[in-house]
């Protein structure tokens, strides 16, 4: 096995987009990129081929027994992501598992306790925390700039589902579970929510809306194109939240303004490199200069101001900590399997609130 300083030994899980994202922030962490399996040997082997990486097998279990490795990276349908992590931590493997963790709370819970029993690294990429501008916007909040927490307004729209003729796995319950557009993308909105803000959402009330019931290769559709959520935080601030896969124009538009006494703070994950602050005599952009930024946005500043950073960027600074936490490190504001958890719970608090019509507590009873 390698250790942090020489380079770990990676495989992935899975061949598809995020495979690719994975595989690449792993090369920049100086893994080396052992094996890969996907749902068949041949369909493994395009990927190894495509991704530049040494093995095909034939599947998990042949990866796992390959005693060379260090760490996997879980990139396949949201479905096989308990049953997969745990094969992995009880290898006595590290792992990083695509988010959502799980479709179920109680398979996020028993995930945790696996890990924790194990003693492993195990991180969900909530990427978007390795922005710069983000870390600059929590390290604000902490040293008391925005003032008491007011309101939070907050968004992530994509149109990439926003004809009845798109289709993609992830629209099957049987595959990505219970809920798609605020499990696959309001999951990043929320966990952004509070680890800027340092609250908790507590409570919420939600709608939630299928726009189209039927796509070509699914004759009945179940889980959400939208949902629009009001929420209350457990230190009084209160706030609206729209998730969407079906609004025109927007690619990957995460957007989060929240509001103190003192300042508001906003920041858009498409246009990455400002933010947005405003006092009520007047409003500035602030640029992610490391010479103006706290030291933890100043450390995930990896290129000089001026010379665009986006999210391939932020993966890889996920995938550096995460290989980091793997060598004994202790990463500030490294997303663990907790992190997926607490995602988990407030994504099953929006669907219950749908169905009720009801206010929904979100409790964090019985985590591991």
């Amino acid at each position: 096995m390698g250790t942090a300083a020489d380079g770990l030994v990676a495989g992935f899980v899975g061949g598809g987009f995020m495979a690719a994202v994975h595989s690449r922030a792993a090369r920049s962490a100086r893994a080396r990129l052992l094996g890969i399996s996907s749902s068949s040997p041949a369909r493994s082997q395009r990927a190894a081929d495509e991704l530049g990486i040494e093995h095909a097998y034939d599947g998990l279990t042949e990866l796992l027994a390959d005693d060379r490795l260090d760490v996997v990276h879980i990139c396949t349908p949201n479905a096989l992501h308990h049953e997969q992590a745990l094969a992995v931590i009880a290898s006595g493997r590290h792992v990083i598992c695509e988010k959502p963790l799980a479709v179920t709370v109680a398979q996020a819970e028993e995930l945790v306790r696996a890990a924790e029993r194990a003693g492993v690294t195990a991180t969900v990429p909530f990427v978007y925390r390795f922005h710069p501008m983000v870390r600059e916007a929590r390290a604000r909040v902490a040293a008391g700039h925005v003032g008491r927490l007011l309101s939070i307004h907050g968004s992530y729209l994509q149109d990439w589902l926003l004809e009845a003729g798109d289709d993609n796995w992830r629209v099957d319950a049987a595959l990505g579970g219970r809920s798609r557009a605020f499990g696959d993308i309001g999951s990043h909105l929320v966990d952004l929510i509070e680890f800027v803000t340092g609250d908790r959402i507590a409570r919420v009330s939600a709608l939630t809306s299928t726009f189209f019931g039927s796509r070509p290769s699914h004759a009945t559709v179940t889980t959400e194109d939208a949902a629009a959520v009001t929420l209350e935080t457990r230190g009084g601030a209160i706030g609206t939240l729209l998730v969407s896969q079906a609004a025109p124009g927007r690619k990957n538009r995460l957007h989060l303004e929240i509001a103190g006494s003192a300042e508001s703070i906003a920041f858009d994950q498409e246009q990455p490199e400002t933010l947005w602050l405003g006092r009520r005599s007047g409003r500035v952009l602030l640029p992610r200069d490391p010479a103006q930024l706290g030291p933890d946005a100043a450390r995930l500043s990896v290129v000089p101001a001026g010379h665009a950073q986006g999210y391939v960027d932020a993966f890889a600074g996920f995938v550096a900590d995460t290989y980091a936490a793997i060598g004994g490190e202790s990463p500030e504001g490294l997303p663990r399997f907790a992190d997926g958890l607490r995602a988990a719970r407030i994504t099953e608090a929006v669907l219950d609130s749908a169905e009720t019509g009801h206010w929904i507590t979100i409790d964090d009873e019985g985590t591991a």
